[in-house]
C-alpha cells in the first residue's frame, strides 16, 4: 500500500501532538518539582522556628524556675529575719527602736 497524503498528514499531526504532550508533561513535572522544593523549604523553615521556640521555652522554663525558686527562698529568709527582729524588739520592750528614732531626730 502506498502512503497517501492524508495518512502522512495524520502521522505528522500525531507526531506533533506527541511532542507537544511530552513538552507539556515535562513542563508540568518541572513545575511540580519547583513547588515541591519550595514546600520543602517552607516546611523545613517552620520546623526550624518550632525547634527554636521549643529551645527558648525549655531554656526560659529552666531559668524562670531557677529565679522563682531563689526569689521564694530569699522571700522566706527575709520574712523570717523580719519576724525575728520584730519579736526581739518586742521582747526588749521596744526601747531600742525608740532610742534609734530619738538619735535620728536629735
Amino acid at each position: 500500500m502506498a502512503p497517501t497524503l492524508s495518512s502522512a498528514v495524520s502521522e505528522f499531526v500525531n507526531a506533533l501532538s506527541s511532542i507537544i504532550a511530552g513538552l507539556f508533561n515535562s513542563l508540568m513535572a518541572v513545575f511540580q518539582a519547583i513547588i515541591a522544593f519550595f514546600m520543602s523549604i517552607f516546611t523545613s523553615t517552620i520546623q526550624l522556628f518550632q525547634s527554636f521556640l521549643k529551645l527558648g521555652i525549655d531554656v526560659c522554663q529552666g531559668v524562670v524556675g531557677f529565679v522563682a525558686a531563689n526569689f521564694l527562698a530569699i522571700a522566706v529568709l527575709g520574712g523570717a529575719y523580719y519576724f525575728y527582729t520584730n519579736s526581739q524588739s518586742q521582747r526588749s520592750g521596744g526601747t531600742r527602736k525608740l532610742a534609734r528614732k530619738e538619735l535620728i531626730w536629735t
